[in-house]
């Protein structure tokens, strides 16, 4: 069984109200599916930060998001997830405004997760900074987990 890192857009689009937003409604389905139809057959982990972004907002939504991360093993925010973080952002490939996304990467990294499940595509499954990405991570001595959406991911399920 593949081990799978969930960062935080995933709960949240999974407890969301529905959007008016054509695509924000096909993520939320695509989540809500995937998520309802057993995430792929993934073991699945979280992470504190995660957490605490999940506490943000809304509290009746944060307390939704809660409740689904709470069932989920969270990885230890160890010195080398910090130290990776770090040297994501100090490559330029994440701002610093966007750490906690640094933070997702490294976490998934340093524990060896086979996936990290986003709709992150700005900072995190960028297909434009994916392969810089993974040149860092190596060079810190970790591999890249594939980093793909809910949507990549249950159309693979779909077609085995």
């Amino acid at each position: 069984m593949a081990d799978a890192y969930i960062e935080t857009t995933i709960p949240s689009y999974y407890v969301a109200r529905p959007s008016m937003n054509v695509i924000q409604a096909s993520r939320q389905a695509c989540t809500r599916a995937w998520w309802d139809g057993g995430c792929s057959g993934f073991a699945l982990f979280t992470s504190q930060e995660v957490l605490q972004e999940a506490m943000l907002g809304d509290p009746e939504m944060a307390g939704q998001r809660r409740a689904i991360l709470s069932r989920l093993p969270r990885l230890a925010m160890t010195d080398e997830v910090g130290t990776l973080a770090q040297t994501l952002i100090w490559s330029g490939l994440i701002p610093e405004k966007a750490a906690s996304d640094a933070i997702h990467i490294a976490v998934a990294s340093v524990h060896r997760m086979n996936y990290l499940v986003t709709w992150n595509f700005k900072h995190i499954a960028n297909p434009y900074t994916r392969d810089r990405l993974r040149t860092v991570v190596a060079n810190a001595g970790f591999q890249l987990p594939v980093m793909c959406s809910p949507e990549e991911l249950i159309q693979y399920d779909e077609d085995t």
